[in-house]
C-alpha cells in the first residue's frame, strides 16, 4: 500500500500508501523517544457487535484532520483505494468490507476481526475456496440493505486491472483469484462470465486458482466489499460520488483540498464489531502547509482543540514533545521508503549502488521534517523491521550511508566521469518541504558525481510514475515508492515492487527467474513462506539491486487538546479514526 505524500517517495520524508501498514502506538510524551518495530497481529474471528466503548467517550462536535503535503485520494471508489490516507479515512469511516481491524484499548495492538461478514471466513484444506456468511442487518445510507450480491460485484470489480490500474486487486485479486490473468474484469470483459465468485443464500464464495491462505487479510480491504449493482457504480463517476455503508457519509469532496464526513444515520452500531460514531462531523484538509499546521496544533486556540495533525515538523519536534506531551503520538509501522531507478535505462549495479551512497540520508530527513532516529531509520531490506522472514543483510557489505567518495569510484567503476551520468526525476513543487529536500538531494548527488535534472510538477509523483504514457515519465530515470505492507507477510512487500508488471514496481524490474520464484513460494506449506519471501528479499536486492531501501519509517501525530483517545491505528499506521471523540 502506498503512502501518498509526495515528497516522501523520493525525499524520504512522509506521512501517507493503498491497503495495512502493521504497528502500534506509543504515547511517550518525552523527547528522547526512539524507533520502533510493529508487532504481530492477532485474530479473532468470533468478535461481536457492538464495539467496545471507548473509556469517556462522548457524542458531538466536529473533527477536523490536517494532511500536510499530502494530496489524499483522487478517487473514493473503494475498489481503487490502495493508499494509506484512503483506505485508512474509507475503511474506518464509509467503506465496510468482509473482515476489519480493532485496536485493543489497553495493549495497542491491532486484531483482524470480522466486518460485513460474520466471521473471518472459511476454508478448504489446500485454501482455493474461501466462503465468507454475510451480515443480514447492515445497510447502505438510503437505507436499503447490504447485500451478499453486492459484495460479489465489489469483488468483481477488483479484477478490472485496466480500469483500476492503481487499485490493490492488480496484485492479489489478479493473482490469486480463480481466471487470474485471462478474466479482464467487468468493464473491460464487458459480458464475459467469471467463475470466480458466487453467491448461495447469505454465503459469498471466492474461488482460487492458487492456495490464498491470507484471504481474510485481504478481505479487510474495502476493494472486497460492497459496491452498488449495475449503473449506479460505473466508473470513475462513482469515486466522486460513493453510497456509504459505515457509520459516515459523504457530504463533499474536493480532490487533493478536502473531504467532509457526516453521519450516516443508517448505520447500526449492532451490525458492526469494531467502529464507533462519537463524532458528528470529519473535515480532512489535504496538501496543508507542515509549518502552518504546526503552528496552529501548538497554539491550542479554539482551531486547534478539535483537531489533529498527520505529521510534526522535526524543527518543532521538541517544542511539540515539552508542550503537549501525550498528544504527540508516535506510530510505528511496516513501511519502506525507496528511490527507484529505472531498471531499464540505468543497467549497472555499479551505478545504482552509486545513487545508495549519493543519497544524503539525514539531511533529506531534516529537511523534510523528518526526525531521525525516530520517524526516519536507515533500511537495509524491502521488508520492515518485525516482519516474520525478514532476513538481516546489507547489500554492499554494510549500511548504505552518504559517501560521496564511494559514489563517485562506484561511477568511475562504471565507467563514468563525475558529473557525466545524469539523474533525472520529478519533484512535487506545491509542498515546501518536497522544494526543501530537492535542493538537499541536488546538491547531494552533485557532489557524489551525478548531474542532475529535477523537474518541477503540480500533481502527485505518482500521477506519473504509474502513468506509461505520460510524457514526463518516459524521461525520468529515477523514481520512488513509499510502501507498506497490506498485511504482515512479505507476500505484501516483495511481488508489489519487484515482480514484473506490478503496478507499483516503478524500477520497472523484470527478471523472468525471480518472477518465477514468486510463483514457487505462494505454493509452499504455509509455514515456510516467511522464511522464503526473506531470503528471496536478500537474493533481489544482493544479486540485482534493483531498488534502494533509503528508510524503514514511523509517523508522528499530533492530537488537539479536546480530542479524546489520541492513538493511531496499528493496522495502517494513521490516526485511529475509529474511536476518535470530541471532549465537550
Amino acid at each position: 500500500m502506498k503512502r501518498t505524500k509526495p515528497l516522501a517517495v523520493v525525499a524520504g520524508a512522509a506521512l501517507f500508501t493503498l491497503t495495512a501498514c502493521g504497528g502500534s502506538g506509543s504515547n511517550d510524551p518525552s523527547s528522547d523517544r526512539s524507533f520502533t518495530q510493529a508487532p504481530e497481529v492477532g485474530k479473532d474471528s468470533s468478535r461481536q457487535a457492538p464495539a467496545a466503548e471507548v473509556e469517556g467517550a462522548q457524542k458531538g462536535g466536529t473533527i477536523t484532520v490536517f494532511l500536510p503535503g499530502d494530496p489524499g485520494p483522487d478517487s473514493l471508489d473503494p475498489t481503487e483505494g490502495w493508499s494509506v490516507t484512503g483506505n485508512s479515512i474509507q475503511q474506518a469511516l464509509t467503506s465496510r468490507s468482509l473482515t476489519q481491524y480493532a485496536r485493543d484499548p489497553k495493549t495497542g495492538e491491532m486484531t483482524l476481526v470480522p466486518d460485513l461478514a460474520v466471521d473471518l471466513g472459511s476454508a478448504n484444506d489446500d485454501f482455493t475456496e474461501w466462503t465468507f456468511t454475510i451480515r443480514d442487518d447492515a445497510k447502505w445510507e438510503d437505507g436499503s440493505p447490504v447485500t451478499p450480491e453486492e459484495i460479489a460485484w465489489g469483488i468483481t470489480r477488483s479484477m478490472d486491472s485496466d480500469t483500476f490500474p492503481s487499485g490493490p486487486g492488480t496484485e492479489y485479486s489478479q493473482t490469486y483469484f480463480s481466471g487470474a490473468g485471462e478474466y479482464k474484469g467487468p468493464y473491460t470483459d464487458k459480458g464475459k462470465e467469471w467463475d470466480g465468485v458466487r453467491v448461495e443464500g447469505q454465503d459469498v464464495i471466492i474461488k482460487m486458482s492458487k492456495p490464498f491462505p491470507d484471504m481474510d487479510y485481504w478481505g479487510a480491504f474495502m476493494a472486497m466489499g460492497p459496491v452498488p449493482l449495475g449503473k449506479a457504480s460505473n466508473p470513475p463517476d462513482y469515486g466522486k460520488n460513493i453510497l456509504s455503508n459505515g457509520p459516515y457519509k459523504v457530504e463533499s469532496f474536493r480532490p487533493e483540498e478536502e473531504l467532509v464526513l457526516v453521519k450516516n444515520d443508517q448505520w447500526d452500531p449492532n451490525t458492526d464489531p469494531a467502529r464507533h460514531q462519537y463524532a458528528d462531523k470529519f473535515v480532512f484538509k489535504f496538501n496543508q502547509d507542515q509549518a502552518k499546521v504546526d503552528q496552529i496544533m501548538l497554539s491550542d486556540n479554539t482551531e486547534s482543540q478539535t483537531a489533529l495533525s498527520t505529521s510534526l515538523g522535526s524543527n518543532n519536534y521538541d517544542r511539540a514533545s515539552t508542550e503537549l506531551g501525550d498528544r504527540v503520538v508516535q506510530q510505528s509501522s511496516q513501511c519502506t521508503s525507496f528511490l527507484s531507478p529505472d531498471y531499464t535505462k540505468i543497467t549497472d549495479i555499479n551505478v545504482r549502488k552509486a545513487i545508495a551512497y549519493a543519497y544524503p540520508y539525514t539531511d533529506i530527513w531534516l529537511a523534510t521534517g523528518e526526525v531521525p532516529g525516530v520517524t526516519r531509520v536507515p533500511a537495509n531490506s524491502i521488508m520492515p523491521p518485525g516482519m516474520a522472514g525478514k532476513h538481516d543483510y546489507f547489500v554492499d557489505g554494510e549500511q548504505f550511508t552518504y559517501n560521496p567518495e564511494k559514489s563517485k569510484e562506484l561511477l568511475k567503476e562504471a565507467g563514468h566521469e563525475p558529473g557525466e551520468f545524469k539523474i533525472t526525476m520529478v519533484y512535487y513543487e506545491a509542498d515546501p518541504l518536497s522544494v526543501a529536500g530537492q535542493k538537499v538531494l541536488t546538491k547531494g548527488f552533485e557532489e557524489a558525481g551525478f548531474s542532475v535534472k529535477a523537474i518541477p510538477v503540480q500533481t502527485s509523483p505518482y500521477n506519473i510514475w504509474l502513468n506509461p504514457d505520460d510524457k514526463i515519465n518516459k524521461t525520468l530515470n529515477l523514481r520512488g515508492v513509499n510502501w507498506c505492507s497490506d498485511w504482515p507477510s512479505g507476500l505484501t512487500m516483495v511481488p508489489p515492487l519487484t515482480k514484473g508488471g506490478a503496478a507499483y514496481n516503478t524500477s520497472f524490474f523484470d527478471e523472468e527467474s525471480i518472477n518465477d520464484e514468486m510463483n514457487k513460494i505462494t505454493l509452499l506449506p504455509l509455514d515456510e513462506q516467511a522464511d522464503a519471501w526473506g531470503a528471496l528479499d536478500e537474493k533481489i536486492s544482493t544479486e540485482y539491486f534493483p531498488i534502494i531501501p533509503t528508510a524503514f519509517r514511523n509517523e508522528l501525530f499530533v492530537f488537539g487538546s479536546k480530542i479524546g483517545n489520541p492513538v493511531g491505528d496499528g493496522a495502517i499506521s494513521a490516526p485511529d479514526y475509529k474511536d476518535l471523540f470530541v471532549m465537550q
